[in-house]
């Protein structure tokens, strides 16, 4: 009797599963999760077993092999899959191979091969510029011509060049492209005594090569284990011949030795106590709620616990100490942050105090480092997996304890490419799947997850004072640590009118200027905070008013120093200013706006000599660079650090006693209902950088705004305040938590095209609402989107607007394909 398995197949468009025979081969191989090579129409493909059966109707082909006899995600990971596909209108075989380390499986292509000469008569320009690619380096897979041809229609022009007969394409499936890293080994094969014994036999006497042979053998017999090859090599001068005579007479034994790729080889930890630190009244509380939980695991999955704590108030402590009982009941635990930029610095304070057992997980890591993660942590190597949202997807059979700090973060959102998810609501499923205890931390609680916290009884830890870590002297015995109560910092708020009106036309306040002058003298240090890159954020012609945008975005480019560029921060295009204005032939320019690099301009040039860091974008690019300029920040190597929102989360650094914010207003009048929710969290964060050593801290507000509410609310510290008059805000307009959000995007390069679908679309969703019997949904637009033009395409978006939109739209799904769907949207522009 055959057996069947049901696959879903790793091909972008093919959304369905797909029923295949297990030859007698394979059975026992194939079981449920497990990385497979299946034919697929022409080709042959990668798919994931999510199921296996003995009757299936419509099975006719057989798979031709298992990449992988252990599982590549397990039981839990393919129902989270299920849940979120169903949740987000993704494909399934989508979320699984996201789950997937990179490099684990490649998707199908098609390998393209120039046949025609050099010269190829009539042709348009993109067909040309195709024709000069392939002819200088060779046929390329598509995706490889992707890379070197963005923004232009080249699959067009192929077909046109495939009917001349100039061009072939055949479809190919890359092999995977990470493997297990081995090393050559060398090691003792005989008794030391045997091995000395044979020294003065290894060569003719007084040659080099007998030198050699006895420096490698003597290392050998110093050290009896397995020996990486390079090493001998070193120490010995030998070469390969050398290792092979050694091994011909029985002297040596070579083998090879898998080693693994780890990102955290080399990254020390914190120099600080390695025992958990005494806790104040408040975090024993929370302490304990948790790791009560932890013992009612299956209960208290149920519910995420919602850990509200001030800037500064010790959250990390009741994280490391939930991962060290989760870690004794023999579990594992998850521990994501919002941005890649903040795992060094947390994940050297779990280094310190769980050495061996932490792996990281991210995107910039080498595709090997990060397979190699992934296989401990499916292994069960790693009790603590740290990392951004795609480390949720880290395999743990023990798992037991999730934890999302800053969980307030729209960056936990997944927007860049499909599949479209929230990692928060993923860690809601992924717990109560895997029966773990989920902990979301944050200062400033989204006002979605805070509503429903308290609609639905989420257990809420609080912890409204800041403590302060004090060491005790040395040698003097335990508790050699104590924590005290510490103030938040105060604020000033500083009208830039009145600034304006006192005949101030600098971009810093005299009061900021005043308290920088004092804390410069005082050898402490300061933070100057501003969400803008560059040195200016639009330049435009003074004769004609014209603004020089991105041609492929249409949004200003930013003026930057250093090199002088305008650069597009979108898709990262790049221009001279030029000579003339394009429209009017002017030739003055001007400047506007305030960017990051102006600011360390002006800064320097009022404090000559003033030690400078900017943290940005621009200067972070480089792996490393982050922590790297954090670190020299920390070891007090400058005094004023510049940077955007990056300094708003997740930093201690105790020498910081003022905080500059030297632009409040910054993003409140974007069209998007969270804009003053998400103002008000920056303006909350970054003030909470400042006095978290014993000298306290202050923090100067710079707007031009300084009655908004938002503004007046984070000044104060006031959560509570600023949760109550947005909630009401938010009831009046009918807006999350109020309602849910389905956010429709159609992108194209034509702008008719895309406003005539959209119109069509909207028409569409309107006769499926008057078609149904389901809750009210209100169909908000078509419109264009806030960024009209990106990338080279233009974008209009349709929102919905209800009690479950989505519930609308699933069974039209087929006919959102060319659409961009996203689900409870961190961002309506």
């Amino acid at each position: 009797m055959h057996r069947y398995a049901r696959v879903v197949l790793d091909l972008p468009g093919v959304g369905r599963e797909f029923d295949y025979i297990i030859p007698s081969a394979l059975q026992g191989r194939v079981q449920k999760g497990v990385l497979v090579v299946v034919p697929f129409s022409d080709r042959r493909a990668y798919g994931i077993v999510i199921e296996t059966c003995t009757q299936s109707e419509y099975a006719q082909r057989m798979i031709e092999s298992v990449l992988d006899d252990r599982p590549v995600v397990a039981p839990s990971q393919i129902e989270l899959a299920r849940i979120l596909s169903e949740n987000t209108l993704s494909p399934l075989g989508a979320i699984l191979f996201s789950m997937l380390p990179p490099g684990l499986s490649q998707q199908a292509d098609v390998l393209y091969t120039w046949l025609g000469s050099d010269e190829i008569g009539e042709a348009g320009e993109t067909e040309r510029a195709l024709m000069r690619l392939l002819v200088r380096r060779g046929p390329l897979r598509g995706r490889q011509i992707d890379a070197a041809l963005p923004y232009r229609d080249w699959r067009t022009a192929a077909r046109r060049l495939i009917r001349r007969g100039l061009l072939r394409a055949e479809p190919v499936l890359p092999p995977s492209s990470v493997r297990p890293k081995v090393v050559r080994t060398a090691q003792l094969a005989c008794s030391p005594e045997e091995a000395q014994a044979q020294l003065p036999h290894l060569g003719r006497p007084g040659s080099v090569a007998l030198v050699r042979r006895q420096a490698m053998l003597r290392f050998l017999i110093q050290e009896p284990w397995p020996l990486d090859v390079t090493w001998l090599y070193a120490v010995s001068g030998g070469n390969r011949a050398d290792l092979d005579y050694l091994a011909e007479r029985g002297l040596i034994r070579l083998s090879e030795t898998e080693v693994w790729r780890d990102p955290l080889e080399g990254i020390a930890a914190v120099d600080e106590p390695t025992a958990p630190l005494n806790l104040t009244s408040d975090q024993q509380r929370a302490l304990e709620v948790i790791l009560e939980c932890l013992h009612q695991s299956e209960e208290a999955a149920k519910k995420p616990i919602l850990l509200f704590g001030v800037t500064g108030s010790g959250k990390i402590e009741i994280y490391l100490q939930s991962v060290a009982e989760a870690l004794v009941q023999g579990k594992q635990a998850l521990v994501l942050v919002p941005e890649i930029a903040l795992t060094p610095q947390l994940v050297r304070r779990f280094l310190a105090r769980f050495p061996g057992q932490v792996g990281l997980i991210h995107s910039r890591l080498s595709a090997g480092e990060r397979y190699d993660t992934w296989r401990r942590a499916r292994d069960g190597r790693l009790g603590v997996v740290i990392g951004p949202r795609s480390a949720l997807f880290t395999p743990m059979e023990r798992l037991g304890l999730i934890i999302l700090d800053e969980a307030h973060e729209p960056s936990y959102y997944q927007s860049e490419t499909p599949p479209y998810y929230h990692a928060v609501q993923a860690a809601m499923e992924y717990a109560r799947l895997t029966s773990s205890v989920l902990v979301l931390g944050s200062a400033t609680p989204d006002i979605v997850q805070y509503y429903r916290a308290q609609k639905e009884g989420w257990p809420v830890l609080r912890l409204p004072e800041r403590v302060q870590t004090v060491l005790a002297p040395k040698g003097q015995e335990s508790p050699n640590v104590t924590v005290k109560p510490a103030p938040l910092p105060q604020v000033k708020i500083v009208d830039m009118r009145q600034e304006l009106k006192a005949g101030n036309r600098s971009i810093f306040s005299r009061a900021l200027l005043e308290n920088l002058e004092q804390v410069i003298q005082a050898g402490q240090q300061a933070i100057l905070y501003l969400n803008r890159l560059g040195a200016s954020t639009y330049v435009f012609c003074r004769e004609c008013g014209y603004v020089l945008k991105c041609p492929r975005c249409e949004i200003p480019l930013t003026y930057h120093l250093d090199p002088a560029e305008l650069i597009c921060h979108r898709c990262n295009y790049r221009r001279l200013v030029p000579k003339t204005c394009p429209q009017c032939g002017g030739h003055e320019f001007r400047h506007y706006g305030l960017g990051t690099e102006r600011v360390e301009q002006e800064l320097g040039r009022t404090f000559p000599g003033i030690r400078i860091l900017r943290l940005d974008s621009s200067t972070s690019r480089v792996k490393g660079a982050v922590d790297l300029i954090l670190t020299h920040f920390a070891h007090h190597q400058a005094d004023v650090l510049i940077g955007t929102q990056m300094l708003a989360k997740g930093l201690d650094l105790p020498l910081v006693t003022l905080v500059g914010i030297v632009l409040a207003d910054v993003g409140l009048t974007l069209p998007d209902f969270r804009a003053a929710e998400r103002a008000f969290q920056l303006l909350t964060q970054v003030a909470g950088r400042a006095g978290r050593g014993p000298w306290g801290g202050r923090v100067i507000l710079q707007t031009f705004q300084p009655e908004h509410y938002a503004i007046r609310y984070a000044a104060h510290h006031d959560y509570e305040g600023f949760f109550h008059h947005e909630l009401e805000l938010r009831r009046t307009i009918g807006y999350p938590p109020f309602a849910r959000l389905v956010r429709l995007e159609f992108r194209h390069k034509d702008r008719r095209t895309v406003e005539q679908e959209s119109e069509r679309m909207a028409e569409h969703i309107r006769r499926w609402i008057s078609e149904s019997d389901q809750p009210r949904c209100e169909v908000i637009g078509p419109a264009p989107c806030f960024y009209t033009r990106l990338e080279g395409r233009y974008r209009w978006q349709i929102v919905l607007r209800g009690e479950d939109p989505i519930f609308l739209l699933r069974p039209h799904f087929s006919e959102l394909k060319d659409w961009r769907v996203e689900v409870d949207p961190p961002s309506l522009l």
